[in-house]
């Protein structure tokens, strides 16, 4: 789907989206607990669906009900060889990758996107090739067979740490104790949290000391009864945006103690404005007011830089945002897709090797930028054309359904004017 946007400043209110990063952690949780779960989700996506397709591929058990509210039961027994599709979803292959090992699969093969088969699984691999798993291939797709083992597990913290909380879900199953050891300082170590607090809404114990996790084997998953996904800052921060590029715009349900990274929006807007950086609240309103460029350590928040880089264009200034070279291994190169798209319309932006530089201060111009099969990319060009002299046009718009389905329909209550081409 392509569309047309024509400038137009935003405002109202919106509300929140069920957070995919915590919907995928509660799903399966759920289907490995002693008895079943209710789930309120409120929201889906492409990447929720992929979990919930794969778990029940490998036995789980489920009923909607009204307002995306879901019951799960949990596996019982795993069925024989299955395909599981993770589609285009990273955290669906690498969460699950582990589990099946765990439960004891027997010939499982792992499948997805052309995309999602190009992102890096090397590490992951070979930990589990070194504990006692078989697996066929080094790419998508890959055969794996056997039971993993516990013992001694060391992984590098600067590649993804969807690789960690893959083996936190898995190494808890397990007969033996096993001790998870990183041997660099973790980036996006916020969702190795959310990891460790999901398992403990389960009842199962993770011991963390900085880079090392102390897993005991043989722990049980007790299902809580019920539970609510949590809002989603990452894909509120596109409406954040907004309002401090726009008229004013306010975001509804965030909790504001979550463990997700991507609240660091609130503080970086403030920040921009040249406020003292608040703890943001459970309704975050932001309205527009001049911006000046700071310097961005994405390292924790790789999924905002996309945005950032929308807002940098529009602050007074050079903004540098680095530590994000992890970004290139994401759906698309994001800092090239969004160098691409931005130089496009006219901002001055380069690429470096973690990072981009971006000098602001001027409106953008109308044009055609790619949405790279990439839905952080679309949302951040949808919100740039609030900064252009003319029409933007968005090739593979549709793009946006991975995590945000609603995502032009919010845009359009909220002002925006899109025309389908």
């Amino acid at each position: 789907m392509d569309i047309k946007i024509k400038p137009q400043m935003l405002r109202g209110e919106v509300k929140a989206i069920a957070a995919k990063a915590d919907g995928h952690r509660i799903l399966i949780a759920s289907a490995l607990a002693d008895g079943p779960t209710k789930i309120n989700i409120g929201t889906w996506s492409e990447d929720l669906d992929a979990t919930f397709n794969v778990l029940t591929r490998m036995g789980m058990g489920s009923r909607w009900h009204k307002d995306h509210v879901l019951t799960v039961w949990p596996i019982e027994e795993m069925p024989c060889t299955r395909t599981l599709d993770c589609g285009n979803s990273g955290s669906t292959l690498r969460f699950l990758f582990p589990l099946a090992a765990a439960l004891g699969c027997n010939g499982y093969t792992y499948t997805g996107s052309q995309r999602l088969g190009e992102r890096p699984m090397q590490p992951l691999i070979d930990v589990m090739r070194s504990h006692g798993v078989l697996i066929r291939g080094e790419r998508l797709p890959l055969v794996v067979t056997g039971q993993l083992h516990g013992g001694v597990y060391r992984l590098p913290g600067d590649v993804s740490s969807q690789y960690i909380s893959g083996l936190l879900f898995a190494l808890p199953l397990l007969i033996a104790d096993s001790r998870l050891i990183l041997t660099s300082a973790p980036e996006s170590d916020a969702y190795i949290d959310m990891t460790v607090a999901t398992l403990a809404k389960f009842g199962v114990k993770i011991q963390r000391d900085g880079c090392c996790f102390t897993i005991k084997g043989r722990q049980k998953y007790v299902s809580p009864g019920e539970l609510n996904v949590e809002k989603d800052w990452s894909n509120a921060a596109f409406w954040l945006a907004a309002g401090a590029l726009g008229k004013e715009i306010s975001v509804s349900g965030l909790n504001g103690d979550s463990l997700q990274s991507d609240r660091a929006i609130v503080p970086l807007i403030k920040k921009m404005w040249g406020e003292t950086a608040e703890e943001p609240l459970d309704a975050v309103t932001i309205r527009k007011k001049e911006l000046t460029a700071i310097d961005i350590d994405a390292s924790q928040i790789p999924d905002l830089v996309p945005i950032l880089a929308v807002l940098a264009c529009a602050a007074q200034g050079t903004t540098v945002i680095y530590n994000a070279k992890r970004l290139r291994l994401k759906e698309s190169d994001r800092l090239k897709a969004m160098t691409d798209n931005l130089s496009s319309l006219g901002a001055e932006i380069k690429e470096t090797a973690d990072g981009l530089t971006i000098r602001g201060g001027k409106p953008l111009n109308g044009g055609v930028v790619q949405g790279y099969n990439d839905h952080r990319i679309v949302m951040a060009c949808t919100v740039a054309s609030l900064l252009a002299k003319g029409d933007v046009t968005i090739v593979g718009a549709e793009a946006v359904n991975k995590s945000y389905p609603g995502f032009f329909a919010d845009f359009k209550a909220l002002g925006g004017k899109i025309d389908v081409l």
